[in-house]
Parts: C-alpha cells; structure tokens; sequence
C-alpha cells in the first residue's frame, strides 16, 4: 500500500488536538474587522471544532493527523 499524501492547504487550516479533536479558525479574521466590535473580534481568536458533517473530508485530507 502507498503512501498518503497530506493536503497541504488542509494541514495549514485545520489543527489536531491532543485527544483527537478536529479545530478549525472561523473565516472573516484577516481583513475588514475594524467596523467590527471588540467582544466579536475576540471570537475569532478562538478555534472552534470541526462539524460532523466535514469532519470524515478533513481526516481524508490529513491521513496522518499531521499538526
């Protein structure tokens, strides 16, 4: 059996945590948050774990859990 490569754009959106946990950063942190509120902008610095619905996709794209 071959060897499985990683999906590199995956691998740097998407972190592994110790117990297995999928996390991912929400979308809308880069740019335009300055028409934002401060108590909405700390939201963002927060990771949220994966849905249920992608998190089989996410696995097939990290198969070695690579953080």
């Amino acid at each position: 059996m071959p060897k499985l490569k990683t999906h590199k754009g995956a691998k740097k959106r998407f972190h592994v945590t110790g117990s297995g946990k999928l996390m991912r950063t929400k979308c809308g942190k880069s740019h335009l948050r300055r028409k934002k509120a401060p108590r909405t902008k700390r939201l963002y610095d927060e990771k949220i774990p994966v849905s249920l619905a992608d998190k089989k996709r996410v696995k097939r794209l990290l198969p070695y859990n690579i953080v």
